[in-house]
């Protein structure tokens, strides 16, 4: 059997896989948090459902248009308040039920219970009058008022089976959150916790089955262990550090066995300040912590100028980021001018600055496995000290550290986030998500909210833009976030794989086909 060949090689096994093998490994940075689509977010989750889990619309990764998924066809209202889906025919959730517009309306409901750990999610559905159930191919969303990216979340709501969840557990630990059931290409097999997630091939798939005949998910936090197991054949695709891009997979003997691939996700990288804690309350502060970070030479240093340096939010190459805007300059003299003005000065010669009894000392946390958070760790720890500020660092494994975020019981954190090509940056920013949201640094901005509440009922384009540049320039002033860059993705993956091609918005495995008559071992 595939599968067996696959956990086999996972196990350590030292044997040639054979020439028919089928089968992709792809390497994971971390545990998925859970692999309930409603009670999770993190990228390692929606990696591994992206081939389990569908919605009702996705964007071809080539042109980023609305394609149909579950739903075959939908009607928008002129007053872009009411959204009806017509359900695909014969669909099937992978135990063989009928998917149906009751699981449509049941994801939503658990969505919007207050007792469902939601609340990322919540804030993008709280503007829904109702949703109300047709027939049972029919499901029509209706909002209280106009909402520019109503659709891109209803065709995109995270669906899961009624009949799997409803029967009195607890939905936030329910059972079927760790192994979940799909419409998608590949089904669930199992989840060994730090070690794999195997995937099978779904024959009765409603479009044609996939060429690949399951998937494993290896969960290797550290990169350079990942990029060893690649080299070896243990695994088929991998992301690539910037030094392994640059300098150590250029030569014949690895090109001859991989592809390389190279985009840009609207990713943005960022060191979050709590703005709860004394030490960041002040912005004069959060605005000298980014001028004692040289983002250039960490650029040149540790991307190999494989990055995009950014000032703001927003996708670099969409109109909603504001090119005017300058990130702030490493200038160390100006910081501590601005350190000496907020009040924090060394007041008892001891050489750390205080400011009301309380010494300037904060733990930063970042998720272990990330070198870009090693050297950033050490960056603040030596920087910081010449000025007179004590950094703590500590790593945490993936889970530990989403919860402690989650929790905000953080000081500083390293953290990223990817989203689409244009966002709603409402569930970042507006003071309403501090408490529950993804607004995890406390940020509040009564000019700034104004601003999220009307890009959110504004249709024009570039009216919308204009007014997430204007919430770019109060975020480069406030510093809430030290913005860091915009990474490229850098992968390689096996040649067993053909059709492999990369878009804006990543792969279409659904497109990949197997060379089964190429060794995996040389």
């Amino acid at each position: 059997m595939l599968l067996a060949i696959v956990l086999g090689l996972l196990g350590g096994c030292q044997y040639r896989v054979p020439r028919d093998a089928g089968g992709l490994t792809i390497a994971l940075a971390a545990d998925p948090s859970s692999l309930n689509p409603i009670t999770s977010n993190d990228a390692a989750t929606g990696e591994v459902l992206s081939y389990v889990m569908e919605t009702l619309a996705d964007r071809d990764p080539a042109t980023l248009a609305w394609r149909p998924k579950l739903a075959e066809r939908w009607e928008v209202s002129p007053d872009h308040q009411t959204f009806t889906y017509h359900l695909r025919d014969g669909v099937r959730w992978h135990d063989g039920a009928p998917f149906t517009a009751d699981d449509v309306l049941y994801s939503y409901e658990r969505i919007m219970d207050p007792a469902v750990d939601a609340a990322v999610l919540r804030g993008y559905y709280k503007e829904i009058l109702h949703v109300e159930k047709v027939d049972e191919a029919t499901v029509r969303f209706t909002y209280r008022q106009p909402y520019f990216m109503a659709f891109e979340f209803t065709a995109g709501i995270p669906i899961v089976p009624k009949h799997a969840f409803d029967d009195g557990t607890d939905f936030n630990t329910h059972p079927a959150g760790r192994h979940p059931l799909g419409t998608g290409p590949y089904r669930f097999v199992e989840w060994v916790t730090s070690r794999r997630i195997v995937l099978e091939r779904n024959p009765s798939y409603w479009r044609a089955a996939p060429a690949i005949d399951g998937v494993v998910f290896r969960i290797v936090p550290e990169r350079t262990v990942s990029f060893q197991a690649l080299k070896k054949g243990e695994i088929d695709f991998a992301t690539l550090f910037p030094v392994q891009w640059a300098r150590q997979t250029n030569n014949p003997r690895f090109l001859d066995r991989f592809t390389k691939h190279r985009y840009y996700l609207p990713t943005e990288m960022y060191l979050g300040w709590n703005i709860r804690r004394p030490y960041f309350s002040d912005r004069r502060v959060r605005q000298a912590l980014t001028m004692l970070i040289d983002r250039e030479r960490m650029l040149a240093r540790t991307e190999f100028g494989e990055g995009r340096l950014i000032s703001g939010p927003a996708y670099p190459d969409h109109p909603s980021y504001d090119r005017s805007i300058a990130s702030w300059p490493y200038d160390p003299a100006s910081a501590a001018r601005l350190l000496d003005d907020a009040g924090w000065t060394d007041s008892d010669g001891d050489g750390w600055r205080d400011k009301d009894g309380i010494p300037f000392r904060f733990r930063f946390l970042y998720r272990a496995g990330s070198s870009r958070g090693d050297l950033l760790a050490n960056v603040l720890r030596e920087d910081l000290q010449k000025v007179g500020i004590g950094v703590d660092a500590q790593r945490l494994e993936w889970t530990t550290y989403v919860k402690t975020i989650n929790d905000r019981a953080f000081d500083a954190m390293f953290g990223g986030w990817v989203g689409p090509v244009e966002m709603d940056q409402y569930q970042l920013w507006h003071s309403s998500q501090a408490a529950k949201g993804s607004n995890h640094v406390g940020f509040a901005d009564p000019e700034a909210d104004r601003l999220l509440e009307a890009a959110r009922r504004e249709f024009e384009p570039e009216k919308r833009a204009a007014l997430y540049r204007q919430l770019h320039r109060i975020l480069h002033e406030e510093q809430p976030y030290t913005f860091l860059l915009n990474p490229p993705e850098l992968v390689a993956a096996d040649r067993r794989f053909t059709n492999v091609r990369a878009y804006t918005l990543g792969f279409e495995s659904l497109e990949w086909g197997v060379n089964r008559a190429v060794e995996l071992w040389q």
